[in-house]
């Protein structure tokens, strides 16, 4: 079941994004394990490590991954080219050591009370699952077609609505899947990433990002860039940070990939490195699962140093 569970996370992150999984996945593994009697800490971590992971796999995965690639004019299938085998390398680090900080409770047997559960739309299902798959379609080829991919993401989000709406006023219902969506977004952290964005922007203005420039300096530029963005994205969060390295004059490729690594895998340390860090402690709170700042570095540092520096070390092969 752990496997299933991280597995499970790590192909709907790959397909969708990593704050998507982080908001549906994780309300329902603590469901799991409140109904299972066991507990649900090496199970939420699988979930987030798994999330913030493999969301390096495609340009969709990651917000940051969108806008570092397209800041240096990556296509989708360039993109993947690259980070297939780093993201994998990272994948089968981090499963292991997982099993190595998990093994105890992880044997622990289940004592699961069993209950059945119907899909209540089938139609809204396949009309969900066809308009991801043909947002999915468009977005590989957005750099064959000369479409942006926002663009792309928000006319099938659009019309996605639209269809819940014509369905609930054919059934004469209310649009409860929609109104439910729209109560559950983090509006809360509207405000949080648009004060950090000021201050990059604060900070490129008076001269900081050039400077930067130089304080990393050349030479080794897939470990400098990679490390300090992990670092760097748990002091302003990983959004900010992208765009605060996207300002980088005379950036490597090397550079820009490794900065992408680092802007996913720095969610592991604390939950200010990113948006789903924020959204995985409020989640856990309102389902009154202790999970302090501690915990959270604790097992951020266990994980996150020994994958990021696997994935750093494949990326700095094929770039070489």
């Amino acid at each position: 079941m752990f496997f299933f569970l991280y597995l499970f996370a790590s192909v709907l992150t790959v397909f969708t994004s990593n704050d998507i999984v982080i908001l549906t996945f994780i309300p329902f593994i603590c469901y799991f394990c409140k109904n299972a009697n066991i507990n649900p800490i090496p199970y939420l971590v699988a979930c987030f490590v798994g999330a913030n992971t493999w969301s390096m796999m495609l340009i969709i995965g990651n917000p940051t991954n969108i806008y570092l690639a397209t800041s240096y004019h990556i296509d989708f299938i360039s993109y993947l080219e690259v980070m297939a085998l780093p993201t994998l390398m990272a994948g089968v680090v981090e499963i292991v050591l997982l099993l190595l900080i998990f093994h105890r409770p992880l044997k622990k047997s289940m004592d699961v009370n069993e209950e059945e559960y119907h899909i209540q739309s089938k139609f809204d299902l396949i009309v969900g699952v066809s308009h991801l798959v043909i947002c999915l379609i468009f977005l590989v080829i957005s750099s064959y077609i000369h479409l942006e991919m926002y663009l792309i993401s928000l006319i099938c989000a659009l019309s996605l609505i639209a269809f819940n709406l014509v369905s609930s006023l054919v059934q004469r219902q209310k649009p409860h899947d929609l109104l439910m969506t729209i109560r559950r977004l983090p509006y809360e952290l509207i405000f949080f990433v648009l004060s950090m964005f000021v201050i990059v922007e604060g900070l490129r203005i008076s001269g900081v990002t050039e400077e930067f420039y130089y304080f990393l300096g050349t030479g080794l530029e897939v470990y400098k860039y990679g490390y300090s963005s992990f670092l760097v994205c748990n002091l302003i969060n990983n959004i900010p940070m992208s765009v605060f390295y996207a300002n980088i004059p005379n950036m490597t490729l090397g550079a820009l990939y490794a900065s992408i690594i680092g802007s996913n895998l720095g969610a592991f340390l604390t939950p200010i490195g990113a948006l789903a860090g924020i959204m995985f402690t409020n989640l856990l709170s309102k389902q009154n699962i202790r999970y302090s700042f501690l915990d959270f570095i604790k097992y951020g540092v266990l994980v996150s140093l020994p994958t990021i520096t696997a994935s750093l070390f494949v990326l700095s092969l094929l770039v070489s």
